[in-house]
């Protein structure tokens, strides 16, 4: 257990971590799928197996997720109200997710979140305005209806389970589904993470799970990355264009990565 307190980076290293950091804590706050560069980095820069790496991933995510949701409740963008109805199946999906992810069967699992992430980038390019344009005036209203409920145990099961991509499947169901517009799903969204990251980063930490220093490391970059994603959006005009141009980007990116595309085209590019 005493490698989960070490670190051990070069000052190069230290510095791709740093960047990484705050690069995710902006990019999660925003729309999400950051994980989808912190996790490679916990396992090839700083060596951690894949299921550490997971749950390692856990203690940033929620760090960055608090940082954020209090900041966007000062701005006035979370709406707190109803959101019960969301939070209790997520969290009960959370924790089922994070047990089964003890013995995360990788490879599978990529393969999941890159039909999932192709079947987004589907949604989020058919009727576009049904994204951008606000509807705060039914923000909340529909948390009760059974299909919500529904929707977010899947989501909470799948936050639990591996991280990678949630801030994305949250967003398409808080907007298509719950009616927020985007930025008050942003906001929401941070509340999420953290109600299925705490029981998940128990369970990791159980099982041996969490590399401690890296993890904590990582969180004060993620939560600096968090506050500057934060006053991004309560500054800039038109913000959900930009936030749904952002989403089709990672989507895109994160598609490409799971299914391997990416790596191919990085090596066959002489990058990888």
């Amino acid at each position: 257990m005493d490698h989960l307190f070490e670190i051990n980076l070069s000052w190069f290293q230290f510095f791709v971590f740093a960047v990484a950091g705050i690069g995710t804590g902006i990019i999660n706050t925003l729309a999400g799928s950051g994980s989808l560069i912190t996790l490679p980095i916990f396992m090839f820069m700083c060596g951690l197996p894949a299921p550490v790496a997971n749950g390692t991933n856990r203690i940033g995510v929620m760090m960055q997720s608090l940082v954020g949701g209090v900041s966007f409740y000062r701005q006035g963008h979370l709406v707190t109200k109803n959101l019960g109805w969301l939070v209790v199946p997520m969290l009960i999906g959370a924790i089922t997710g994070a047990s089964v992810a003890v013995d995360l069967n990788e490879e599978k699992m990529n393969m999941a979140i890159g039909i999932l992430m192709a079947f987004m980038l589907v949604v989020l390019l058919v009727q576009p305005k049904r994204w951008i344009q606000a509807s705060i005036e039914e923000g909340g209203s529909r948390n009760s209806k059974w299909y919500n409920i529904i929707i977010f145990l899947g989501i909470g099961f799948y936050g639990g389970f591996i991280q990678a991509g949630v801030g994305i499947f949250l967003l398409a169901a808080l907007v298509l589904a719950a009616k927020y517009d985007l930025i008050q799903a942003t906001a929401i969204k941070m509340i999420a993470v953290i109600v299925f990251s705490v029981p998940a980063l128990i369970i990791f930490f159980s099982h041996g799970q969490v590399a401690i220093a890296y993890g904590l490391l990582m969180a004060l970059f993620q939560s600096i990355g968090a506050v500057i994603g934060v006053r991004f959006v309560s500054k800039i005009p038109n913000a959900n264009i930009l936030i749904h141009r952002l989403l089709i980007l990672i989507v895109f990116v994160s598609a490409l990565k799971m299914f391997g595309i990416l790596d191919m085209i990085l090596s066959y590019a002489g990058l990888s």
